[in-house]
């Protein structure tokens, strides 16, 4: 059984404080950051105007019509107007484009200095790299302008006019009030960078860090299209600013559970666009710091929640309340609330089903059952909210998984650290024509062969070996093994019997023996969670091991993460995931593979053959091996992890 997405509350099309004015002619709302107003592309579901459509046919209005006049940038949140009735426009688009509409904002910005408290800035806008724009001065002298008419008239750009007014002062901070006369893109954002105020929380201007950009349409005055009378729209200026000009550093536990629960609401409402898709019912609802809760996150799958606190221990300094966050997440509508506790250093972990770390039941409301099915982009995986710190899927991997689905057809794959398969059962569902899934521990091996049986891939051309990866890794490059597409996620650190692995010593290594299994032309999926690891770094490393196994990496791609996973302001993503594409291996491909002594050495027992001569490797493929480790694997059933892993803030 699939439970559905629960907690559907929190994903309406429009929330009903949401709308400052409708009337026959009129509907105005109050958009929240991190909303678009209207997505390009057909497919896309969470922007403003599709879901005020969606409201309205919700009420009965089947043709839902809405005129677009009207547009704020998606991180700038207030008041933006539709017209309701095709009659209505003329009258609206004569007075946005005779610029009678008076527009206000208000901008938070740092470094005001002894500026004068009004003033009017007059600029050229031109388009600049990265999709930003670069104000040229403008004063309006002749001289200036007979030097603009020297120029070639796209580079001259177009007039950009904003009159600012200071609204309050602290110490260093300032909120603005801004009334643009033009409106051109980013035309706010651009001016005050221009003259050194770039508003906060906007880095591509170079804004001062914040957790949103704080820059808000207060106020819209125009005349109603259908009365000709004056009308006015407001939007009351967000908390956030009233906070950043504070400057305190806020507790965003000090409010109790209401805070805390309206905090979760607005970090749900920012995954609309997931929730309402229709095609998965396993999603983060809160990321740590990213939503404003830091050490915290909240995962749903279909009726449940799990909780994980990170870093500090209960009652520490910087832990976040334990009972407090529970309490807040039982309170979103979810049949029941699991907690994961994860402490700063993993080496306290034994064992992560330790009641301390991960309780079996359910901390508040009702126990899920103990396995059951989640989907992700219509795929089935089974997860199992009560069994250690791991569920089952890595939720920040959703994408990637999408993209391997995508690049999958035809190719054989192989998945390293499989854990449950979860790659493995996205390719299969593009069309891989093969593959091969390598984990050391006995029970997410199972786990994994469970879910590739759930969407019925073929055991034969999709097998599941239990082995070592480094080792497996060996023997493969010596016996000639080649895959087209390579998924390597291992764990920040993890322990068999034989062996340690730290992504922070160890990943070069091992992305070196991945580069040497690639056929030509093939894809590297490399990533690694390790906070430690920057992603200059991290992308260093996989030249460098590209090089050791004489591949030539024609393109290395950073990949974004999902946008249930935002990063924490000023900080880099907690996951770094590459694409690397390679071409023709080089002269020296052949002189950096192992020797077949260590091919011997490896311990191929693990996927139930002795290691092959390399002629035999050729001869043999490695199918047969891991059908014997499919079958042995069945005959003993699930057991406990081989392996010790942490993987980070997952």
């Amino acid at each position: 059984m699939t439970p559905r997405l629960s907690l559907s509350e929190l994903f309406p099309d429009i929330h009903p404080e949401w709308i400052l004015a409708e009337d026959d002619d009129l509907i105005v709302v109050d958009k929240p950051a991190d909303l678009s107003t209207h997505a390009p592309e057909a497919e896309r579901i969470d922007d403003m105007v599709t879901r005020l459509r969606a409201f309205l046919r919700g009420r009965g209005d089947a043709e839902a019509y809405l005129g677009i006049h009207q547009r704020l940038d998606r991180d700038t949140s207030g008041v933006l107007l539709f017209t309701r009735r095709r009659e209505a426009n003329a009258a609206i688009a004569r007075q946005f484009e005779g610029r009678t509409v008076q527009k206000t904002y208000v901008a938070a910005v740092s470094g005001f200095g002894d500026r004068p408290p009004r003033g009017t800035l007059r600029h050229r806008l031109v388009p600049a790299p990265g999709g930003a724009m670069r104000a040229l001065a403008e004063t309006g002298g002749a001289r200036e302008d007979r030097a603009a008419k020297r120029e070639d008239r796209a580079a001259s750009g177009v007039l950009a006019i904003t009159r600012y007014r200071l609204l309050e002062r602290r110490g260093d901070r300032a909120l603005l009030e801004l009334q643009p006369e033009t409106g051109r893109t980013h035309q706010l954002r651009v001016q005050l960078a221009a003259i050194g105020l770039p508003i906060v929380g906007d880095p591509l201007y170079g804004g001062p860090e914040a957790p949103r950009l704080l820059l808000h349409a207060a106020e819209l005055r125009l005349d109603h299209p259908a009365t000709g009378a004056a009308a006015s729209f407001r939007s009351q200026v967000p908390a956030a600013f009233e906070a950043w000009l504070a400057a305190a550093p806020a507790d965003p536990y000090a409010g109790g559970v209401a805070a805390v629960e309206r905090a979760m609401r607005e970090a749900a409402e920012r995954r609309y666009g997931i929730a309402r898709a229709g095609d998965t019912t396993a999603l983060r609802l809160v990321h740590g710091a990213g939503d404003g809760l830091p050490s915290v996150s909240v995962d749903l799958y279909g009726e449940h929640l799990v909780v994980s606190l990170f870093g500090a221990g209960e009652g520490e300094p910087g832990a976040p309340p334990r009972d407090l966050v529970l309490d807040a997440a039982h309170r979103l509508g979810a049949k029941g609330v699991y907690l994961k506790a994860r402490p700063k250093h993993a080496s306290v972990i034994v064992d992560a089903r330790r009641e301390e770390f991960a309780p079996r039941h359910a901390s508040r409301g009702e126990d899920a059952p103990e396995e059951f099915t989640v989907l992700e982009h219509g795929l089935p995986f089974k997860v199992r909210l009560g069994d250690g710190l791991s569920t089952g899927i890595f939720l920040d991997q959703r994408e990637n998984r999408r993209r391997v689905r995508e690049l999958a057809r035809g190719a054989r794959v192989l998945n390293l650290f499989a854990y449950t398969g979860a790659f493995t059962v996205a390719a299969v569902a593009g069309g891989a024509r093969e593959s091969v899934t390598v984990d050391v521990s006995r029970g997410v091996v199972a786990w994994a062969r469970d879910n590739l049986a759930a969407i019925g891939a073929d055991p034969a051309a999709h097998v599941v070996v239990e082995a070592d990866v480094f080792p497996w890794l060996k023997a493969a490059a010596q016996s000639d093994r080649r895959f087209d597409l390579v998924v390597l996620d291992p764990p920040s650190f993890a322990t068999t019997k034989k062996s340690r692995f730290s992504a922070a010593s160890d990943f070069g290594a091992l992305a070196a023996l991945a580069f040497r299994v690639l056929a030509p032309g093939g894809r590297l999926l490399a990533c690694t969670n390790h906070r430690g690891i920057a992603r200059a770094r991290f992308r260093r490393h996989l030249h460098e091991a590209a090089r050791e196994a004489g591949c030539d990496v024609v393109q290395m791609k950073d990949l974004p993460d999902p946008v249930d996973f935002p990063s924490e302001p000023g900080a880099e993503s907690h996951l770094k995931s590459v694409l690397a594409s390679v071409g023709a291996p080089s002269a020296k491909a052949a002189k950096a593979a192992p020797s077949a002594k260590a091919a011997k050495a490896a311990p191929f027992a693990k996927a139930g053959k002795a290691a092959p001569s390399a002629k035999a490797g050729k001869a043999a493929p490695f199918a047969r091996a891991a059908k014997a480790a499919a079958a042995r694997g069945a005959r003993r059933g699930p057991a406990a992890p081989a392996r010790t892993t942490r993987r980070g803030a997952r």
